[in-house]
């Protein structure tokens, strides 16, 4: 795949059915979220930057076995919960693993990348997230 644009695009596709369903949408003319351009630029920079290369990909699968364990996390957290991400945080989660949790939000829209997205949307729930930072 790292040197191959059509097998990248085949497997950004066919990694997960949110993937295709958000990367397919842009093909068939709908205008929400990404554009034709930004999946196109994504393949690019994969390849540019040689990160088709997915021998790490079981390392990556071993450390999301651990990102659902309950830490304790004892600085302030904020959640903003995007509905088409495949390990959405409920509330109830997010309040035993986060102490001192001081803002969540479910939003209803926006996929998997919504700082890449959604941008202005994401900016929004950084600021609502930690508001002594917006100001600064």
């Amino acid at each position: 795949m790292a040197d191959s644009p059509v097998g990248l695009a085949a497997y950004f596709l066919d990694h997960d059915a949110w993937s295709y369903a958000l990367i397919s949408r842009v093909f068939s003319g709908e205008a929400a979220g990404l554009t034709r351009d930004d999946v196109l630029d994504n393949i690019n920079d994969h390849l540019v930057d040689e990160h088709g290369d997915f021998r790490s990909a079981p390392l990556l699968g071993k450390a999301n076995s651990r990102i659902f364990s309950v830490k304790g996390v004892s600085i302030p957290v904020a959640v903003s919960a995007f509905p088409d991400e495949i390990d959405l945080c409920p509330r109830s989660w997010a309040e035993r693993a986060y102490p001192k949790l001081i803002h969540y939000n479910k939003l209803d829209k926006v996929g998997t990348l919504p700082a890449w997205e959604q941008p202005q949307l994401f900016s929004q729930e950084v600021r609502a997230g930690f508001p002594i930072v917006a100001v600064a």
